[in-house]
């Protein structure tokens, strides 16, 4: 429960650390908006030219007789509808994250300069295409591994009294896992951690990426709340990854060992 704690600090110190730099804020604010802004648009075709979209894909009904086809086409624009609002929540993050990389590569290293005792901030040698490549490919594996996942809890769902209770809870804890993998693979990727790496990284602290993915998870689940909490998000993720690789823990021990011994001699 400690690690769970430090977990959800984390998450309260990004959203503090923003609330401290306001400029950073409103520079972190844009890729979210941007997504949110794409999502709204693709929603009003859909409402817009839903219907017609079901009444192409269903060419087979047009003889049927009446009131069947309308019937099969409404359904069927319902369902499209229901899909994109569900892609629309599971996807926003990834979404976001991608559009929004240089953004959040910048803030994630302002959030670094700023913790550490020297000021700087690891930087990647990788060109920008690059950087956006391995970027589009790893969120695509977290996808399939978040969707796997949904398929299985999703079917445990079912299941009397468990599926009503152990599940859900279940499910907030893999999305927040996912999640916070997805946010601390900013400041990783720039210390050229691999995703195989990251991942092992987070399961030796799951209750830690538990206690900040999962209430953010819950959060996330509000695409404009998303938007929001975005870059604070990426704050407190750069945080949290400081922490897994025991950074502070390393720079204060070396600090220590050099001002026991300036000269660089041993010591009696």
């Amino acid at each position: 429960m400690r690690d769970f704690g430090a977990g959800f600090t984390y998450l309260l110190n990004g959203q503090r650390w923003m609330a401290r730099h306001a400029r950073d804020y409103r520079f972190g604010l844009l890729p979210g908006v941007f997504t949110l802004l794409l999502y709204l648009a693709t929603l009003a075709a859909l409402i817009t030219w839903g219907y017609d979209l079901s009444t192409a894909l269903t060419t087979f009904a047009g003889h049927w007789p009446s009131p069947w086809p309308g019937l099969i086409r409404g359904l069927l624009t319902v369902l499209i509808f229901v899909l994109f609002l569900s892609l629309a929540v599971a996807c926003f993050t990834a979404v976001t994250l991608l559009l929004g990389q240089p953004v959040y590569e910048t803030l994630s290293a302002r959030v670094d300069r700023s913790v550490a005792p020297d000021g700087t901030a690891p930087e990647s040698d990788l060109p920008l295409w690059r950087q956006l490549w391995i970027s589009a490919r790893d969120s695509l594996r977290i996808l399939v591994r978040t969707a796997l996942w949904g398929i299985l809890l999703f079917a445990l769902g079912f299941l009397p009294v468990v599926g009503q209770t152990v599940v859900p809870v279940a499910a907030i804890l893999v999305t927040g896992f996912f999640l916070t993998e997805e946010l601390t693979a900013i400041a990783l990727q720039r210390r050229s951690i691999a995703l195989r790496d990251r991942l092992t990284l987070l399961r030796s602290r799951k209750a830690l990426v538990w206690g900040f993915g999962a209430p953010l998870a819950a959060a996330f689940l509000i695409p404009f709340v998303a938007v929001l909490l975005m870059p604070g998000a990426v704050a407190g993720a750069t945080l949290l990854a400081r922490d897994l690789l025991a950074e502070d823990d390393i720079r204060e021990a070396a600090d220590g060992r050099a001002a026991a011994d300036p000269a660089g001699e041993p010591t009696a």
